[in-house]
């Protein structure tokens, strides 16, 4: 079998003309439905990490070597899938293919939100594949909608419903800039109530798995207005064609909109009955696709679908295969690769065309209708247990019980019953329809500029909101919307409720309380816990929810204080400058200076430092600071004073309470600072406990993320006076060690441990230098010269050089080079190109396994523009060595220049 990074591509248009089955004329595919179509679907999804009180997501270890899951699975699958290889049988880069122009997609919002904020040129890609499909496709785009947060729908209750959907379809509309045609539904899970939700917001059709079907027949016709029902209830729908389901006359178009009801789809034959179009997705391959190697190899996968194709002469089926899309390169390393090929090459040698479930239901309308099993969703064989029921699926075998579902979903249940008790009660006083405001809300959720939130609350609001008001409404539509992220059905789908996706859901939970209290006094959380406590845990330490809640999520909580005394700990290591104090300035110099303090953003509240002083004493330092903190989400801030000790290594002090007036906070700067001058520890930690509240915090009490910064400063010096002594006792046995080396002896570990940290710290710093002077030429080759040297060691020695940063150092001055080379062309090319060959070639001599993913898609971007026409253009023999330094350049990055060189003779 041909593999997928074995063949060469063809980039070239899937708009393939195929024959009519009586071969008469020839029919474009893309305009009336012909022969076999393929749509294959990824759902990407990532469940919501960001810290409820940060809006951010913190570093998780397990992710490692990465910052978290996200941004692992990004560089593993988002990525990936956006500069797809096409590979050559050398592994030469013949092609690089945006997967999504291709793929049926849908992308999670709160995923989209991410990856808008962590790398916007996939983003960017993302959006622009999209565009680029609806081109293609007759303006039927690849990306379809999704309900906002994951949530079960069958399990929502009808306002829930219909927030989700409008969340989803604004969140799209946005993004995407036009309204979607259909909609991926959490887990597949569907009921009829969900369906008329859809069908009132304009939702054409949907996709789900084979076993959700009840039964089909033909749509009634004159010649055979009362076809016979076909019972498929066993996974046996044929999914190679759409099918129409009518709602249940039941249906109360009271609750849908004037407009909804224009333009409701109707069908005569059923009496007007709005209905929905569905897709059902080929089970067994999609099975495959997820849990066998099916995607390993192009070949095989196209011969997997190709068994699909059914024989019987219709004019047009469609063969669709849907997974979650982080199979392709996550899950199955490597097998976007595998997708490429079949896109770009093996699904047009078979002729078959490749589209999306919207384009191939504008060429071919249903003809089939089908009722739904009553609630039901893909991964669970009894209907939605698995999200409120110990119904044993999600125990992947083990001996674990999943009681804890049913009390956890009844706890979540009440709480958000009573929220919307709250909501209800206090929204009325500031939103002229409270529930139209949540649901407009995703509008804020997009753009939080305070432009965009003024414009809202405008066009909501009862009357004109004062300051507290507008923090009051903010907070209420934010504890609807952690209400909503309490849901996501992730904290169900696994085996243990103190998971991190079962612990995540409760912290929203205990937001969603925390911001009633402030709202509106009310104390929900003492109900909330003796509803917890019916959810028995796995896990002896936690025993039940309550304990859970306790131990893992209220220990979690954040507040103005622990965001203070963040920026005073973090303050120590940052630029700041010893500030005057206001005393020694006039008033008018004091103002000014004052509006010209330093603002700093700390996750999602937004610092202004209104004055600060650092004195150090000894090996004391004392930072003094008045700041107001203000939250970007709900708009409430808290002016502050702290006061920061810092003793030396690991040792902080710190002390926060609340600004009470400019002669208090002189005072309490005057004492310490008096305090400091006897540079004793003990008597200025006594007297900060003087002048604060009993509470103090500690280097143990920043984010996570701040505390690793500031933890990897304070053992730089160790670090590198350690670095100093290894590279001593390197040194000093270098003959020994190449006497082990030379004679195959095993080295002693203190002497091979010692000769890689000192060749490592050595090669790390050598890179440092290099980075600073790369626009010195002759310093650049000084010090490429060196690393080749410390390859040359390392090598001989068997060392290993460890040096993650260094790694990340060198492919970005690679990229930097190739950017400049290529786009700043100027006189010194020749000197320019072999520096840069050189900088490659030292990578691979230093086995640091440097990636060059973005200087090849930078080379491949300009391969058959700019480098093509220096090539082919005879402009002398300069123009010719540049070319040829070029095409060189391209081999080294492994990219397969053989087109150019052969037009070149």
């Amino acid at each position: 079998m041909t593999s997928a990074d074995q063949m060469p591509a063809n980039s070239g248009s899937t708009l393939t003309l195929h024959s009519d089955p009586n071969n008469t004329k020839q029919i474009d595919p893309l305009r009336k439905a012909n022969g076999v179509y393929v749509t294959v679907h990824g759902h990407f999804y990532q469940p919501p990490r960001e810290n409820p009180y940060l809006d951010a997501i913190e570093r998780q270890p397990s992710a490692a070597p990465f910052h978290d899951w996200n941004e692992r699975i990004h560089w593993e699958c988002y990525r990936p899938n956006a500069f797809a290889r096409v590979l050559n049988d050398r592994g030469e880069v013949v092609g690089i293919v945006n997967n999504y122009e291709y793929f049926s997609f849908n992308i999670g919002p709160t995923l989209m939100s991410w990856l808008e904020r962590y790398d916007v040129e996939v983003y960017q890609r993302i959006l622009e594949a999209d565009a680029k499909s609806s081109q293609r496709l007759h303006g039927h785009g690849n990306a379809i909608a999704q309900v906002y947060n994951h949530i079960i729908m069958p399990l929502a209750n009808e306002r829930d419903k219909y927030t989700q959907i409008r969340w989803g379809k604004e969140d799209f509309r946005s993004r995407f800039g036009r309204d979607p045609e259909g909609m991926w539904l959490a887990e597949t899970a569907v009921d009829y109530a969900t369906l008329e939700a859809l069908v009132a917001e304009g939702i054409r059709f949907i996709v789900l798995a084979p076993s959700q079907a009840l039964r089909c027949r033909p749509l009634p016709t004159p010649d055979d207005p009362h076809p016979t029902w076909i019972e498929v209830g066993g996974s046996q729908i044929d999914s190679t064609r759409p099918y129409r389901c009518y709602l249940k006359p039941t249906l109360d178009t009271s609750s849908l909109s004037l407009s909804a009801i224009a333009t409701s789809p109707k069908d005569s034959s059923r009496e007007g009955l709005p209905y929905i179009d569905i897709f059902f997705y080929d089970g067994p391959i999609s099975r495959d696709m997820g849990f066998s190697d099916v995607v390993y190899n192009s070949s095989y996968f196209t011969g997997r679908i190709g068994s699909a194709v059914r024989g019987d002469h219709r004019p047009a089926q469609l063969i669709s295969v849907a997974t979650d899309g982080e199979t392709f390169g996550h899950h199955k390393k490597g097998t976007e690769k595998t997708l490429a090929y079949a896109f770009t090459k093996e699904f047009p040698q078979q002729g078959w065309t490749v589209t999306n479930f919207a384009h191939y239901l504008s060429l071919n309308s249903p003809s089939w209708e089908v009722e739904l099993k009553s609630v039901t969703a893909w991964s669970c064989a009894h209907g939605v247990g698995r999200w409120e029921d110990d119904c044993g699926c999600g125990g992947e075998g083990s001996i674990w019980h999943q009681k804890w579902r049913r009390p956890l979903r009844d706890a979540l249940n009440w709480l958000r019953d009573q929220l919307t008790e709250v909501y209800a009660e206090h929204g009325r006083q500031l939103f002229r329809d409270p529930w139209l405001a949540r649901d407009e809300y995703i509008q804020v959720l997009r753009d939080r500029s305070a432009s965009n939130v003024n414009r809202f609350l405008a066009r909501h609001q009862t009357h004109k909101l004062t300051a507290a008001e507008q923090v009051d409404a903010l907070r209420l539509l934010e504890m609807q919307r952690h209400a909503l992220l309490m849901f996501t059905s992730c904290g169900w789908f696994f085996e243990e409720i103190s998971r991190p996706e079962g612990t995540q859901i409760l912290r929203y939970a205990a937001r969603a309380l925390e911001l009633a209290g402030e709202v509106a006094g009310v104390q929900l959380e003492k109900g909330f816990l003796k509803r917890l406590g019916l959810a028995p845990s796995n896990v002896d330490d936690f025993k039940h929810g309550g304990e859970i809640y306790r131990q893992l999520v209220l220990t979690a909580q954040l507040g103005f204080k622990q965001v203070a005394a963040h920026y005073a700990i973090t303050s120590l290591f940052t630029n700041h400058k010893p500030a005057e104090t206001h005393n020694s300035l006039s008033r008018k110099n004091a103002a000014d200076k004052q509006s010209q303090r330093y603002q700093k953003q700390v996750y999602c509240y937004t610092a202004n430092e209104l004055d600060y002083q650092l004195q150090r004493m000894g090996s004391l330092t004392l930072a003094v600071g008045n700041l107001k903190l203000v939250s970007e989400i709900t708009w409430e801030s808290e002016h502050l004073v702290f006061a920061v000790l810092h003793l030396g290594g690991w040792d902080f002090h710190c002390c926060i309470q609340q600004f009470t007036g400019r002669r208090d906070y002189s005072q309490i700067k005057e004492k310490l600072f008096g305090a400091l001058k006897q540079a004793s520890a003990a008597h200025t930690i006594l007297a900060m406990t003087q002048l604060f509240e009993k509470e103090a915090f500690s280097l143990q009490n920043l984010f996570a993320e701040e505390r690793h910064r500031v933890m990897r400063l304070l053992t730089e010096e160790t670090l590198t006076r350690l670095g100093q002594l290894y590279t001593q006792a390197y040194r000093d046995n270098y003959g020994v060690l190449m006497a082990f080396h030379r004679d195959e002896i095993a080295v002693p570990q203190e002497l091979q441990v010692a000769a890689d940290i000192a060749l490592g710290h050595r090669c790390l710093m050598t890179l440092r230098s290099l980075e600073q002077h790369i626009a010195d030429p002759q310093k650049s080759w000084n010090y490429i010269l060196e690393l080749e040297a410390i390859a040359t060691e390392a090598k001989h020695l068997r060392c290993r050089l460890n040096i993650p940063d260094g790694k990340q150092m060198l492919e970005q001055l690679i990229a930097r080079l190739l950017w400049q080379l290529l786009h700043d062309a100027n006189d010194s090319f020749n000197a320019d190109i072999q520096l840069l060959e050189r900088l490659i070639d030292v990578g691979d001599q230093l086995n640091i396994h440097i990636s060059l993913q973005r200087s090849q898609e930078l080379y491949f971007s300009c391969l058959h523009s700019q480098i093509a026409s220096v090539c082919i253009t005879n402009l002398g023999n300069e123009a010719e060595n540049q070319c040829l330094q070029l095409l060189k350049l391209g081999k080294k990055l492994a990219v397969d220049v053989s087109m150019i060189s052969s037009q070149l003779g």
